[in-house]
C-alpha cells in the first residue's frame, strides 16, 4: 500500500470511529429519551387518573364526613389502579396532608419540616398556574415528575376549586418500561466499516490522490446513511412500542378509575380520561385517544420531525467527514505533524497558552456558532442538540426580513427591532461617535504637543480622566444627566431660556444623549494614541519644510498626517469594533427607548437572548455582528495597507 492510501486508509477509519461514534450516541440517547418519556406519561396518565376522582370526590356529601369518603375513594384508587403504590392528597392552603393511601402517613396533619420538597413543589405549580393564565399560554409546568428508583416515578398534578389551584395529588407509579428492540444494526456497521476499507484497498488508484479521496468521502458518506436509517427504523420501532405502552396504561388506568368513580357513587362522565395522556404543559399530545388507539397521522407527524432531525444530523457528520478525510488524505495531518515534531520544543512552551486560549475563546466561540444553529430556548435547554437542529433558519429568519417599516392608515410605522433598522443606526451610531472621537482626540493633541504650552501635565491629566473613570458608571451618570425633571442638562437648559426635553422620549434626542455620552468617553483615547505618533515625527523634518516654504496646512497634510497613518487607523479599527460593541453606554443610558429604537445590534441581542430567551436566535444575530466586524477589519487592512510593515 502506497503512503498516499495508507493515509487515506487512515482518514477513512478516523472517519468511521468518529462518525458512526457520534450516530450511535444520538441514537442511543434518543432511545434512552423515548423509555423516559414513556415511564413519565404513565405515571401522569395515573396521577391525573387520581386527580379526577379526588376532585369529584371532594364534593360528594356522606354522612360520616368529607374526610372519611376522600380516604376510602384514595384507597380504593390506590388498590385498583394499576401501578400506583401510594397516593397523597396535599391541601395547599391549610398546608396539610389531608389524605394519604399510606397508613405510615397518618393522615390528617400539617406538613412536616422535612416534607418540605411538597410545599415547595405545590408553591410552584401554583405559581406555574397564575403565570399561564395571566399569559394567556402555557409556559411554566402544571405537573411534576421525579424517579424515586427500583422503577417508581413521582407525579404530582394540581387540584383545583373554582379555577385556581388549592392542592395537589402525588401518586407514586410503577411504569412499565417498552421493551426495546434488539440493536442488530451494530453488526451491520462493522460489516460496512470492513466492506468500506477493503474496498478502498483494493482499489489501483495507489497514485491518484483526489480519486482516492473521492472514493473513501463516497464509503464514509454511504456508511453514515446507512447507520442513520437503520437507527432511524429503530427509534421509528420504540416510538410505536412507546405509543403502544401508553395507550395500554391508559385503558387499563380509565377502567380501573372508572370503577372506583361507579363504587363511590360519582355521576357518570365525570372522569375526562381525554386529558389525561398531556405533557408536562397541560398539553394534550394527540397521539392516543381516551379509547387507547393510536392517531397515525398525529404519530406520523411526530415521526417526521424526528427524521427531519436525524437528516440534518447525518448531514452535518458528513460534512465532518469530508473536512476530516480532507485533512488527513491530502496531507495537512502529515503536515501539521511533521511541523510539531520538528518545533516540538517551541510548541511545548506555548501549550499552556494554548490550552487557555483553546478553553477560555475557542470553544466559547466554536458552541456559541453551533447554538446559532439551532432553536434553543428557555424551555428545551434540556434536549440534546440534534433535535433542536434548525440548520440555517435563524439566519434565514434574519437576514431576510426587509420590512423595516410599515404603511398604515396612520402613515408610516417604523419596524424598530428589524434587524435592518438596528443595523442602520448602529452604522450611524459607530461612524459618529469615531469620526467625533478621532476628530476631537487629534484636534487635543496637535495642543498638547504644542511646545512651551503651559501647564501642558495638569491638561494630559485631566483629559484623560473620562477614559480612567469605568464607563458603566460614567453612562449611569450622564443619564441622570439628562433626566427631564432632575438633570442638569435640562437645568441649563432651563435656564437660557428653554423648555425641558424628554431626551429619551424621541429617536433624535435619544441618539444625541448616547452620543453625547459615548464622545465624552472616546476621545481620550484618540488623543493619547495620536499624542504618541506625533512626538514621534523627526523635527527635522518640519524645519524642512518651512525652509521650503511650505504653510501649516501643507505640513499637516504632507507629514503630520501621513506620519500619524500607522498608528491611527489600527486605533480607528480598534475603536470602531469598540463603538460597534459599546453595549454599556446604550444598555445603561438610553436602553433602547424609546421602544427599541435606539438599540444596537449587540443590545438586541443580548434582549433576544435574556429577555425573550431565544438563545439560538440570539446566537445566530451575535454570529452576524462577528462577520460583519471581521469583513469590515479585512476590508480595513486591506484598503489602508497600515499594518503591511508590522511583522
Amino acid at each position: 500500500m502506497t503512503p498516499l492510501a495508507r493515509r487515506v486508509v487512515v482518514g477513512l477509519v478516523l472517519v468511521l470511529l468518529l462518525g458512526l461514534g457520534l450516530e450511535y450516541l444520538a441514537l442511543a440517547q434518543a432511545r434512552q429519551a423515548s423509555t423516559g418519556t414513556a415511564a413519565r406519561r404513565q405515571a401522569l396518565v395515573a396521577a391525573r387518573a387520581v386527580a379526577d376522582v379526588v376532585a369529584a370526590a371532594s364534593g360528594s356529601d356522606e354522612t360520616d364526613g368529607q374526610e372519611a369518603a376522600l380516604q376510602r375513594t384514595v384507597d380504593r384508587l390506590a388498590a385498583s389502579l394499576d401501578g400506583v403504590e401510594r397516593i397523597r392528597v396535599i391541601d395547599l392552603g391549610a398546608t396539610s396532608l389531608t389524605v394519604s393511601s399510606d397508613p405510615a402517613d397518618a393522615a390528617p396533619r400539617r406538613l412536616k419540616r422535612d416534607e418540605k420538597n411538597l410545599y415547595d413543589a405545590g408553591q410552584l405549580l401554583r405559581a406555574n398556574d397564575e403565570t399561564n393564565r395571566q399569559e394567556g399560554v402555557a409556559r411554566k409546568e402544571l405537573a411534576l415528575v421525579e424517579p424515586l428508583g427500583g422503577g417508581l416515578r413521582q407525579a404530582t398534578v394540581p387540584l383545583r376549586s373554582d379555577g385556581d389551584v388549592t392542592g395537589m395529588a402525588v401518586v407514586d407509579v410503577a411504569a412499565r418500561e417498552p421493551v426495546p428492540h434488539t440493536a442488530w444494526w451494530h453488526p451491520v456497521v462493522l460489516g460496512l466499516g470492513a466492506l468500506a476499507l477493503a474496498l478502498l484497498a483494493a482499489l489501483p488508484l495507489g497514485s491518484n490522490r483526489w480519486g482516492l479521496n473521492a472514493v473513501a468521502a463516497a464509503l464514509a458518506i454511504a456508511a453514515l446513511a446507512a447507520y442513520g436509517w437503520i437507527g432511524l427504523s429503530t427509534i421509528h420501532a420504540d416510538r410505536r412500542t412507546e405509543e403502544e405502552t401508553v395507550a395500554a396504561r391508559l385503558v387499563a388506568v380509565s377502567a380501573d378509575a372508572g370503577k372506583v368513580a361507579t363504587a363511590v357513587g360519582l355521576p357518570a362522565g365525570t372522569l375526562q380520561a381525554a386529558g389525561w395522556d398531556a405533557d408536562l404543559y397541560g398539553r394534550p399530545r394527540g397521539t392516543v385517544s381516551a379509547a387507547g388507539a393510536i392517531d397515525e397521522a398525529a404519530l406520523a407527524a411526530d415521526l417526521g420531525q424526528q427524521t427531519s432531525r436525524l437528516v440534518r444530523l447525518v448531514a452535518g457528520l458528513s460534512v465532518l467527514a469530508l473536512v476530516l478525510l480532507a485533512f488527513v488524505g491530502l496531507g495537512f495531518a502529515s503536515t501539521l505533524g511533521h511541523t510539531l515534531s520538528t518545533h516540538r520544543q517551541a510548541y511545548f512552551y506555548v501549550v499552556p497558552a494554548m490550552i487557555g486560549m483553546l478553553v477560555l475563546v475557542f470553544f466559547p466561540f466554536a458552541y456559541g456558532i453551533t447554538l446559532s444553529f439551532t432553536e434553543s430556548n428557555l424551555y428545551n435547554t434540556d434536549k440534546p442538540i440534534w433535535d433542536i437542529w434548525v440548520g440555517v433558519d435563524n439566519y434565514v429568519e434574519i437576514l431576510t426580513d426587509w420590512k423595516v417599516y410599515e404603511n398604515t392608515d396612520e402613515g408610516v410605522v417604523w419596524r424598530y427591532q428589524n434587524f435592518y433598522w438596528t443595523l442602520g443606526f448602529t452604522v450611524l451610531w459607530t461612524v459618529t461617535n469615531v469620526a467625533f472621537g478621532v476628530t476631537v482626540g487629534l484636534f487635543l493633541a496637535l495642543i498638547l504637543n504644542v511646545k512651551g504650552l503651559a501647564l501642558k501635565p495638569f491638561y494630559r491629566v485631566l483629559l484623560i480622566l473620562p477614559w480612567a473613570v469605568p464607563n458603566y458608571i460614567t453612562a449611569l451618570i450622564w443619564r441622570g444627566m439628562f433626566h427631564r425633571q432632575f438633570g442638569v442638562v435640562n437645568q441649563i437648559v432651563q435656564v437660557l431660556g428653554g423648555d425641558a426635553i424628554s431626551w429619551f422620549e424621541q429617536p433624535f434626542t435619544s441618539f444625541m444623549a448616547v452620543l453625547a455620552t459615548n464622545g465624552w468617553l472616546s476621545f481620550p483615547f484618540m488623543m493619547v494614541v495620536s499624542l504618541g505618533a506625533l512626538q514621534s515625527i523627526p523635527s527635522d523634518l518640519y524645519e524642512a519644510a518651512r525652509v521650503d516654504g511650505a504653510t501649516g496646512w501643507q505640513q499637516f497634510r504632507s507629514i503630520t498626517l501621513p506620519s500619524l497613518k500607522p498608528a491611527l487607523v489600527p486605533a480607528i479599527i480598534l475603536s470602531v469594533i469598540w463603538t460597534f460593541n459599546m453595549f454599556n453606554i446604550i444598555y445603561l443610558t438610553s436602553q433602547g427607548e424609546p421602544a427599541h429604537s435606539t438599540e444596537i445590534l449587540i443590545t438586541e441581542a443580548y434582549k433576544i437572548a435574556f429577555e425573550q430567551y431565544r438563545y439560538g436566535y440570539a446566537a445566530a444575530y451575535s454570529t452576524v455582528i462577528f462577520l460583519i466586524l471581521l469583513a469590515y477589519g479585512a476590508w480595513q487592512n486591506h484598503v489602508t495597507r497600515a499594518t503591511e510593515s508590522i511583522g
